[in-house]
Order: structure tokens, then sequence, then C-alpha cells
């Protein structure tokens, strides 16, 4: 079912859900004999009002995302979490402070409970028949995702036993690709192995292959490195078959649908409604830097023009998230053309293209103030790993391994790389500063975020920044 379609068919079930159970509220409201208006024009308009609180909600939670062969249970348990959210701020919101805290709760304030399982009960029926009815295309072969299973082994074969034989999983085996070229052709049921982990990038790009199923098992488990490094640039989904060892330790969640567990490799951490929040901040923070205190980059520019000549601003091409390219902005803080006759290289501590302003400006992190302009077009964040050059990009992704998964997230302004290293002006900080980045995406949360601002805050008090 394309993304486009599913949205709209699950935004009008909520709709429908939604106003079911307003409905079904009132008449059980009026068989109580409490006041209902009885106009059904200004019923309809509360009760679209209603559903635009829940739309908002149900968005902040992450209710809206792509579903692919998931568990209903999984969902039925996340609508229960927001719809009891939101049926618990619509109950606070609407108290009377001096009646309810001081009596016992009134026949109609308890309705309030009638009104969060009718509503739970109307969107979780809901959500179950549009999912049956995707699980069904699954079935028929409607909607189903090519599939590689990396490795030639008896786990292999058993996860091509398991995939095959439960179409909902939504899967059709293009083939298998494994470590040795010795194996190619070699025939199981009716598939076969069509390359190695270096054909993985050709195979993907020309057959259309959208998840990959890692299937290595003893010593051959360090190749998911090359095969992850293989997967970086691509549009597909990692997922890996994991050792009983793996679980135990908790090295991964595994989604286990008809008996076959998976493990997500590098999924995106943080929780819908975090990330909502965090693009909150993120406009919220620019716009206040921005307009709040534009006098002083009034200033800030005059400063840069009256020291050296050139552009205020500093323009450059940089990589964002899932490697697309964009412009960068910055106060400039070197002279005029400072790479025409050396070219692309990293600037170091004592560079002595930097100006005396720029000194400064780098040192209180001034210089990187405009980049809040790219925050308000969502090129970048407050906080992630910092964009790099396309000509650095073409030149780290081949040098070190998983250099490409920092494209996975948004680039920040600032980071944990950023307050953890120096300069990338070797190639061992680069490898350093990536550890920090990997570490970042892997742990990303709001609160890890907050200690990374104020942890950069103080760095400019200090006049630490470089």
């Amino acid at each position: 079912m394309p993304k486009i379609v599913e949205k709209i068919l699950l935004i009008l079930i909520d709709f429908l859900a939604v106003i079911a159970t307003f409905y079904i509220w009132l008449l059980i409201r009026y068989h109580l004999g409490y006041f209902a208006a009885t106009d059904q024009l200004f019923q309809f308009y509360v009760a679209c009002l209603m559903f635009l609180f829940w739309f908002i909600l149900f968005l902040f939670f992450g209710l809206y995302r792509s579903w692919y062969a998931q568990s209903r249970v999984d969902e039925a348990v996340a609508i229960t979490k927001t719809v009891t959210i939101g049926c618990l701020v619509a109950f606070v919101a609407t108290m009377d402070v001096r009646v309810d805290l001081t009596t016992a709760p009134s026949t109609s304030r308890l309705l309030f409970a009638a009104y969060w399982i009718i509503q739970l009960v109307t969107l979780t029926a809901g959500r179950i028949i549009i999912r049956t009815i995707q699980r069904k295309l699954l079935e028929y072969g409607i909607g189903r995702k090519k599939a590689l299973i990396v490795g030639w082994n008896k786990r292999a074969h058993e996860l091509y036993d398991e995939v095959s034989s439960h179409k909902a999983l939504g899967y059709d085996i293009l083939g298998f690709v494994d470590i040795q070229r010795k194996h190619v052709d070699e025939q199981y049921k009716q598939s076969s192995v069509i390359g190695t982990i270096k054909d993985i990038p050709k195979l993907v790009r020309s057959e259309g292959i959208e998840e990959i199923l890692i299937a290595l098992e003893g010593s051959s488990q360090k190749k998911v490195l090359e095969v992850i490094s293989q997967s970086n640039d691509l549009p597909v989904n990692l997922k890996i078959v994991p050792d009983l060892y793996d679980i135990v330790m908790g090295y991964g969640r595994t989604n286990q649908i008809y008996g076959v567990p998976l493990i997500d490799i590098l999924p995106e951490m943080m929780p819908e409604w975090e990330r909502k929040i965090k693009r909150f901040i993120d406009v919220s923070v620019a716009l206040i830097v921005l307009v709040g205190f534009s006098p002083f980059w009034i200033l800030v520019s005059l400063l840069i023009k009256l020291e050296s000549r050139g552009p205020v601003l500093f323009a450059q091409k940089r990589v964002g998230k899932n490697g697309r390219i964009f412009t960068v902005y910055k106060f400039r803080s070197m002279v005029h053309r400072a790479e025409r006759e050396t070219g692309p290289v990293w600037a170091g501590k004592e560079d002595p293209r930097i100006t005396r302003l720029g000194k400064i400006m780098r040192k209180l992190r001034i210089d990187e103030i405009p980049q809040f302009i790219n925050v308000l077009y969502k090129d970048m964040s407050l906080v992630g790993p910092r964009p790099e050059r396309p000509y650095f990009v073409d030149r780290l992704k081949r040098q070190i391994p998983l250099y490409t998964r920092r494209l996975r997230a948004q680039p920040g302004i600032t980071g944990w790389a950023q307050i953890k290293g120096g300069y990338d002006d070797t190639f061992e900080n680069v490898k350093k500063k990536l550890e920090y980045d990997l570490f970042y995406i892997e742990n990303m949360s709001l609160r890890m975020d907050l200690k990374i601002i104020l942890s950069t805050f103080y760095i400019m008090l200090a006049g630490k920044g470089q």
C-alpha cells in the first residue's frame, strides 16, 4: 500500500472512530439525564475539534508512521498509551479545582472513564481493520519488498524457509549473497547465490532491493561490518538474525513476527514524540537567536566588513541527512577566498588564514550563528553530527568503515563530537570524532541533547571554542 494512501486511510478511520466515540458518549450522557447540546451542527463542530486534538496527539506519538508487517498488538498498546494520556490531559484541563479536589467525583466526571473505554475500542478496531487489509495484500503479493539474504549456511537456509512460508512478512527473497565467490550459482530450493558482499550495491540498485537480511554465523560475523559499510549509502533496511548470546546480552531489540526474530541494525533510536519536541525546540531557539539578538549580529557583520574585504557570510556546500547536499552559512572567520590556492583543507588550531576577529568568533562560537537559518530550513538541527564537505565525505567513506552512518542523522550546529574533540586536522582525529558521532546517534535523546547544549554554553562562555 503506497504510504500516502496508508496515511489518508489511517486519518479517515481515526476521524470516523473519534466522531463515533463522541456521539456514543453523548448518547450515554443523554440517557443518564445530563445536559447535552441538541443542535446537530454544533455537536459535529465539537466532534471535529476533538478529532483535531486527537490527530495532533497521534501525530506527536508517531501513530502515523509507515507500518510494514508489524505486530497489531504492539500498535494496540501504543494506541492505549496515547489515548490514556490524552484522556488524562482532557480530564485535568476540564477540572474545577474548587469542586473536584474537595468532593467525591460526580457521575458526570466519571463518564470520562466511559469515553476512554469507547475511544480505545473504536480506534483499535479501526486500526486492526486497516492492518488486516494490509496484511492480506502482502499475502497476495501486493506491496511486498524485495530482499537479499546475506549468508550461505544452515541459518540462512532456515531464514529463507521461515520467510517463504510466512507471506505476510512481506519479503520476496531475490537470492543469497555470500562472503565467497565460489558459492555463486549454488541452488537452495527456488533461490540461489547471486553474488558476494561486494556485489550488494550493484544488486540493490539494479534489482530494487529494499531489505537486507543478515544470517552470518561463527567467524563470518566480522563480515557484518563490511555489509553495513557496503550498504551505508543505499536506500535499504538492514536486519540481522541474532545469536541467543546477542539477545541475552541485550545487543539489540528484536522484532519477532511468526516466530522469526530479526534485529534492526542501526535503527532510528529517538522515539517519534521526542523528535517532534526536538524540532519544536530547534525552530523556537533559532527564531529567538536570529530575531531576538539581531542588533548584535548586525554589529558583528559590520566588524567583519571593517576588518577584511569579502562577504560577511561564508557559504559552503555540505552533506546533510541521507547524503543530501545543502548550503551551510557562517560568519566569515577567514580571509576572503582562503582555499583559492590550497584547495579543500581542514582548518587547524593555529591556521594563518583565520582573521583576528575570526579567532574571537571561533572561541565564542559566534561564527556558527547564521547556521540557525539552516535550522529553520530543516537542513540542520541544534544538536547532531557536524556536516562535512562532499570532498571529504567521498574521501573518508572509502577509508573509514561506517563513516556514512553519520548521514543517518540530521547534522547539528553543535554535537557530542564538538564538545569532546578538537579540529578535524588529522585522520586519527576524524576517526575519534566519528566514534563520538556514532555514540550520539545510538543514544539520541532529549536528555542527551540538553547535556550537549549546556556543555556548549559553557565552552562559549569560557572562550574554549575552536
